[in-house]
């Protein structure tokens, strides 16, 4: 079992005991790959953690943006917050029907927005629910709070930066997906995008670093895994995957055995797969 922390990850355990806290906030963030065939909200509203309000990765985003979920402007990220009742002085759980999967992505999201009480639900709802811990239906009552947002510009990086890095070897980027697609043996799950990954990146495929029941590994463990995949943890870290949502889960890990010095690369492989002027490399790293 993780230990508690509630910057980074915390147990069923710890939730179940803090539930009822007056300044706690639980988010669902549950989202799945459009081949998936799931509807996140009709399943959010059907059944969802007491208190939970549900978070639209897709549309909490810059929807000016050909690529998917990107970074919301402030505004809007203060608004949707605001709107859903969660602000200045809240401790905040995230949790995903998937583990760590996309609940990551949005721990991630808060602390760019420079909200550091936020952690990831161990496990997520599967391990919650198979605990018979309490599940609801109806929608939370909202209190309307305001959010102070001093957006951290050093946790994300757009395509010219990671160009840069790739080039100068003066970050470890490191990929999220599987080896099969980092290797470019397996196609992209989205149309048009060539297969391969960005030269001179790493691979941590995002499971390795989870247990076979979603929970995530312990620091020693996660801290092995990217040290067997090549990654020289003294440089600071750019992660990258599909679409910027499990990049998200290497820097749960990341910050769970004490590396504060990453970045997301917001666009990934859907930006970098999509420009024919963009080198790749196939095979190992």
């Amino acid at each position: 079992m993780a230990q508690d922390d509630p910057k980074t990850l915390v147990s069923t355990q710890w939730l179940a005991k803090h539930l009822k806290d007056p300044d706690l906030r639980v988010i669902d963030a549950s989202w799945h790959m459009p081949a998936e065939n799931r509807d996140a909200k009709a399943e959010y509203d059907a059944e969802h953690i007491p208190g939970a309000r549900f978070f639209d990765i897709d549309e909490i985003s810059d929807l000016r943006s050909d690529l998917p979920h990107m970074v919301p402007p402030i505004e809007k990220f203060m608004s949707r917050m605001r709107a859903m009742g969660v602000g200045d002085g809240h401790q905040v759980v995230v949790y995903g029907t998937n583990g760590a999967f996309s609940a990551a992505r949005v721990w991630w999201l808060f602390k760019l927005m420079g909200q550091n009480d936020v952690a990831v639900l161990d496990g997520g709802f599967e391990k919650w629910k198979a605990e018979g811990r309490p599940i609801e239906d109806m929608p939370p009552v909202i209190r309307d709070r305001h959010m102070t947002v001093r957006r951290q510009n050093h946790l994300v990086k757009d395509v010219t930066q990671v160009a840069a890095a790739s080039k100068l070897g003066d970050y470890e980027i490191i990929d999220a997906r599987s080896g099969e697609r980092f290797r470019g043996e397996a196609p992209e799950p989205r149309e048009g995008l060539r297969s391969g990954h960005i030269p001179g990146s790493k691979n941590v495929p995002f499971a390795v670093l989870l247990n076979d029941d979603g929970t995530m590994k312990d620091p020693d463990t996660l801290k092995s895994a990217f040290e067997a995949a090549g990654v020289d943890l003294s440089k600071p870290a750019i992660t990258s995957c599909g679409s910027g949502v499990t990049a998200c889960v290497l820097a749960l890990a990341m910050e769970r055995f004490g590396k504060s010095d990453y970045s997301i690369y917001d666009g990934s492989w859907t930006e970098w797969g999509a420009f024919p002027t963009l080198p790749i490399a196939t095979g190992e790293a």
